[in-house]
């Protein structure tokens, strides 16, 4: 029997008043606590980190540890943001049902419809890179098959039960975060001289070629610019907690053991790299793990990080998959996409929600095979800077919807953004800044502009919706 969806969030005493849903069959509670913690850890611990992290550190130096700390701190706001929202008031479509319920309509159709867009045209990514990857094992497979392989295996999975989305990404974030744990114990031992044929380095690494901060705090700017979207993903954790047995506790445990942890890893990792290899020394577009792994020693460096880069790019793209279809299934359920998106199979799995995102995915992996360079370079653009538009919409929901929490639910507040309001304008203030500063750098304008392109065009598709809508409603 599919187990009920978890209980509607309660209605907002000064709301805009949400769309009127047609009934949906019930999603599944398949997810369990030891799911949502593990997806909150190996959430955002992808390629992002294991190769992308190199073009950081060639930027700041040793400073990169400070931009990954800016970048963190702020993704881990957001998180908690959204935490709190999701615990107070669960939903399948967590920060688009927020949107909509702090703001109105037009916010949770806009905020919504561009992060799923975001997540089937990054889907695609995900799957060329993981099949390049199986291309170079097994040159006999043609890449696209292997894409053709990985779209139809997760299709299938998620498909099937949530169960299957939630084991393959507890088991994929397990030997992410294992891989992780593991790599900054050898590291730290190799840094004080214990590992075999290893002297200690002491901080000759971190002082020299420069100093900390060998380009200066301008450095640590392009630096948090480099990383700051290897954060996204985190998102997930929270729209994956409707479907667990207990969505408010899930919710605020996962993270809660997620935010430190995260910190740990990311900027652990950066401070070991450094520290043991000379920042000049790493090349961009080339993974900083596998460099430090060949100086220190590791037989077959190279070919375990492309095992664990595999393993991360199928990871997001499962995961991508799951929250694009839990998206498009919430916006169906208010009545901002078509009716038949709802249905659920008897296992609670919302089926066509699952086939429409995956449909826009084979799209755009074909565009992506086929002209890289051009169509799908002007979809990635679309999209590379829609992930902090969607953090800003975050952020201004819960300003509102956590004064009335407080005034009308105060004890659905179970997870609390420290030093409100202060704090969340604050990050509000960061996000400001790194867009501005994204205009004026000239390889990331681009994305900024082909971003707000793309948001400019759904928020003037939800504006005409909402005007048509009011007419229709005066009758």
């Amino acid at each position: 029997m599919p187990q009920p969806e978890s209980p509607a969030a309660p209605e907002v005493p000064g709301a805009a008043p949400a769309a009127s849903a047609p009934t949906a069959e019930p999603l599944a509670g398949g997810l369990r606590q030891r799911h949502l913690t593990m997806l909150g850890l190996g959430g955002v611990i992808g390629a992002g980190l294991f190769v992308g992290s190199g073009e950081g550190i060639a930027m700041a130096g040793p400073g990169i540890t400070v931009s990954y700390l800016i970048a963190g701190v702020l993704a881990m706001l957001v998180m908690r943001m959204l935490g709190e929202m999701s615990a107070a008031m669960p939903a399948s479509g967590a920060f688009s049902v927020h949107a909509e319920r702090a703001l109105g309509r037009w916010a949770g159709f806009s905020v919504g419809w561009l992060y799923w867009f975001m997540l089937v045209v990054v889907l695609a990514v995900e799957a060329t890179g993981a099949a390049q990857i199986a291309h170079g094992w097994l040159p006999g497979v043609p890449q696209w098959g292997w894409v053709l392989l990985f779209m139809l295996f997760f299709t299938g999975t998620n498909l099937a039960a949530v169960k299957n989305f939630g084991e393959f990404e507890f088991w994929f974030a397990t030997l992410k975060v294992t891989a992780i744990v593991v790599f900054l114990v050898l590291c730290v031992l190799a840094i004080f001289g214990v590992l075999p044929d290893t002297d200690p380095v002491g901080l000759s690494n971190l002082t020299g070629q420069g100093g900390f901060l060998p380009r200066g705090w301008s450095g640590v700017v392009s630096g948090v610019l480099a990383v700051v979207f290897a954060f996204g993903g985190l998102e997930v954790v929270t729209i994956a907690a409707a479907e667990s047995d207990d969505p408010a506790r899930s919710v605020a445990r996962a993270v809660r053991s997620a935010v430190w942890r995260i910190l740990l890893f990311y900027v652990g990792s950066m401070l070991v790299i450094v520290a043991l290899l000379p920042w000049t020394r790493i090349v961009p577009g080339h993974s900083p793990y596998v460099a430090v792994l060949d100086t220190i020693g590791v037989p077959g460096a190279a070919q375990i990080m492309n095992v664990v880069v595999f393993v991360a790019l199928l990871s997001a793209l499962n995961a991508n998959l799951y929250g694009s279809s839990r998206m498009v299934f919430s916006l169906a359920e208010r009545g901002e996409a078509p009716r038949a998106l709802l249905r659920t199979s008897r296992g609670g799995v919302p089926r066509p929600a699952v086939l429409a995102s995956v449909a826009f995915g084979f799209v755009s992996v074909l565009l992506n095979l086929e002209w890289p360079d051009t169509v799908f370079g002007y979809l990635l653009k679309a999209v590379g800077a829609v992930l902090l538009f969607v953090w800003a919409l975050i952020a201004v929901s819960q300003l509102r919807l956590r004064r009335r929490l407080e005034a009308e639910a105060p004890e659905k507040l179970v997870l609390k953004v420290w030093a409100f309001p202060a704090l969340t304008w604050a990050t509000l203030a960061v996000m400001a800044a790194v867009l501005v500063l994204m205009l004026l750098d000239d390889a990331a304008r681009p994305q900024v502009l082909w971003s707000a392109g793309a948001t400019a065009l759904i928020l003037v598709v939800a504006g005409v919706r909402e005007v048509l809508s009011r007419r229709t409603a005066r009758g």
